[in-house]
Order: structure tokens, then C-alpha cells, then sequence
């Protein structure tokens, strides 16, 4: 259902996530409305390996795969729909980076996802930077548009994806400006490339994913 590239080459989720298995929890951490769609290719690429590993052992399960998005100063968008669920999973946080930070730890993940931009200024203290480093395993940056500058992965989604992403930008997400939901859905037109729109991150260590927050 989806493409991965890594360096250019054919590649798979564990090429971009080492070691990746059905407890890892990813956290992305957005600041722009409705910024996960900028992701969501991974975000269901990997969502769909947790469901291959349930439907392996049974048919019938009812289990979320615990990834969290953490909303930077105020709601930022109804993200369920890409199984981001239940919706206390998206997580509304105080604009600062230990805040954030804390909110990263206390959730356990393993996988995190940042804003691509200008790192901040500042230090961190100690402890929950050393709560980070003994757990999270990969780190990317990530563009809430779809493209991340000097990227290394690229992920082409598929039309169920897609059609997912459509549904949290025209009908969930009432808390965004509609006219802002419509031109964020517009702009992922410019993503396409053979029929389907394609995003790319940049793999990065955990001190410049750190670095993001600010």
C-alpha cells in the first residue's frame, strides 16, 4: 500500500524506523493546523504494520496502536481518522520545550517526529533528556506541507490514505478555519508524483529533534 525510499533506494518502514515492532509508540509533535497530514503517509504506514502483526493472530481484535500527537498551544486539528484514537491521544501541550518534552516522556514514545525549522535556543534539564535518550530509538524531521528540506526518506501514500486525510481536513477538524483546512488540502495536490502524492522526512539525531522543540 505505500512506497519507502531511503538515501534513493526501495526500502521498508524498519529501513526508516530500525527494529520497528507493535510496541513502539510514535509521538509527533505539531504546531500548524492539522499539521500531521503533513505525515501521514508514515503515520499509516505504520499504523498498518501495527494491524498486520493484530490480523496475524486473529481477526478480531480491538486494539489502537499507541501513537500520540502533541498539539503545541491549543487544539490543532481532529486527527482520528488516521487512527490516531482515542482522541485523548491527541495531546494539547503549553508552548515550551520542557513542557513538551515532559509530554513525550510521560507517554513513552519510542519514535518521535518533529516540526522541521530554525532549532532553539536554550537547554534541557537533565532528567527528562536523559528519560529520552535511554528510549527513543529514531528520530525525523517532518513537514507539516509534506516536503522536509534535504530529506533522505520519502513515502508515497496510496487513495485509502489519502481519503482518510480528506476526511480530517473537510468534515473532523471544525476547530481550524474551513478556508484553512481547504487550502491545506489543495496544497497536497503539489505532492503527487505517478498518482500519488509522496512526502519526505529527514532522519535526524535525538539532540537536533531536541533542538525542534524550541
Amino acid at each position: 500500500m505505500f512506497g519507502f525510499e531511503v538515501d534513493g533506494r526501495p526500502a521498508g518502514i524498519e529501513d526508516v524506523f530500525e527494529g520497528f515492532g507493535e510496541h513502539d509508540r510514535v509521538g509527533l509533535v505539531m504546531r500548524r493546523p492539522c499539521g500531521a497530514v503533513g505525515a501521514s503517509a508514515l503515520l499509516t504506514a505504520a499504523i498498518t504494520a501495527f494491524y498486520d502483526v493484530q490480523r496475524s493472530r486473529s481477526e478480531h481484535f480491538l486494539v489502537y496502536p499507541d501513537y500520540f500527537l502533541f498539539h503545541v498551544g491549543g487544539p490543532l486539528g481532529d486527527h482520528g481518522r488516521l487512527d490516531i484514537w482515542p482522541r485523548r491521544k491527541e495531546v494539547v501541550v503549553e508552548d515550551d520545550p520542557e513542557r513538551i518534552l515532559e509530554a513525550i516522556d510521560d507517554r513513552g514514545i519510542t519514535r518521535l517526529l518533529v516540526e522541521d525549522g530554525t532549532p532553539g535556543g536554550g537547554s534541557l534539564a537533565e532528567e527528562p533528556v536523559a528519560s529520552a535518550r535511554s528510549r527513543i530509538r529514531s528520530c525525523l524531521a517532518y513537514s507539516p506541507a509534506g516536503r522536509a528540506r534535504d530529506a533522505d526518506v520519502r513515502v508515497a501514500s496510496n487513495p485509502v490514505s489519502e481519503g482518510y486525510v480528506e476526511t480530517v481536513l473537510l468534515e473532523r477538524s471544525r476547530e481550524i478555519d474551513p478556508d484553512v483546512r481547504r487550502a491545506i488540502l489543495a496544497a497536497r495536490g503539489e505532492l503527487v508524483e505517478g498518482g500519488a502524492p509522496v512526502e519526505s522526512y529527514r532522519r535526524i539525531g535525538l539532540d537536533e529533534a531536541l533542538a525542534l522543540l524550541g
